[in-house]
């Protein structure tokens, strides 16, 4: 089981996931001609994607979609109300690449499973997945304004999860933000803050296994790089938990790949 952030940040999303056999993108919010870079940049092929499956239908997370759909013939899966907040923005696709999908259902393409689940997110019908080869499990969360019990269900048992670790809750209190955008974000539809990403971390390592985990899907006003992993780990560190024993944490970058983790044994 194969997976790589290839984007991640408030500015563009696009994940990729796969085995020897099948390939998927989760988003693809920047335009296909940086995804297409950034796959031949970790020695994946754009031509040989499966499929794109959405998140959600906000612009840094399908902004490229059409694109790669019209330009390799690339099926884009996506529930019922993500596809109609969409579809206007994506530009025309061919009907037998629109794979309608319920919000908590299981796709099977070839050897993986994709399974959705609920998120809560001010969007149309947000979903997170999780990605399944019988052996390896792989799962993306981000854009959550509050980690619930459904998504601790649905990722407990993945070996490497993309988790939203959004904010400084204090950066956007006192930043440029106006009033009615800072409540969005802090809200319990909007953006999961550093500090709660990493209380989500501790709730997930009750189950089982050393995990990869990836910091994700930071805001480039209100976060840095650094602020981020430190404050996770500070609330890591408070639960006794070790860095390379009990998880691996790794930060997901915003403008390139980051590390491509392989699964195998």
């Amino acid at each position: 089981m194969n997976f790589c952030s290839l984007y991640s940040g408030s500015s563009g999303n696009s994940i990729f996931i796969g085995t020897d056999n099948t390939r998927i993108l989760i988003d693809a919010g920047l335009p296909g001609k940086k995804i297409d870079e950034a796959l031949k940049s970790v020695d994946e092929d754009t031509t040989k994607i499966d499929g794109i499956f959405i998140t959600h239908e906000h612009s840094d997370h399908i902004k490229g979609v059409g694109v790669l759909s019209r330009k390799y013939d690339i099926p884009i899966y996506a529930n019922s109300d993500t596809w109609l907040a969409m579809k206007s923005n994506i530009g025309n696709v061919k009907d037998h690449n629109i794979k309608i999908m319920d919000k908590r259902s299981t796709v099977s393409i070839k050897d993986i499973e994709i399974k959705s689940f609920n998120i809560p997110h001010d969007a149309a019908g947000p979903v997170g997945y999780t990605v399944s080869n019988g052996k390896y499990n792989c799962s993306v969360v981000t854009d959550i304004g509050t980690f619930t019990e459904e998504i601790k269900q649905n990722i407990r048992k993945s070996d490497v999860i993309l988790l939203e670790s959004n904010h400084d809750v204090q950066m956007v209190k006192y930043g440029p933000y106006p009033y009615i955008l800072k409540q969005r974000i802090l809200s319990e539809i909007g953006h999961l803050s550093n500090e709660n990403c990493g209380e989500a971390i501790v709730e997930i390592m009750k189950y089982g296994r050393q995990k990869h985990i990836f910091l994700g899907h930071l805001s480039s006003t209100n976060n840095q790089p650094d602020l981020a992993y430190q404050t996770v780990l500070n609330v890591l560190n408070e639960n006794n938990l070790e860095l390379d024993k009990d998880l691996i944490l790794k930060m997901a970058s915003r403008n390139n790949p980051s590390e491509y983790i392989r699964l195998a044994k």
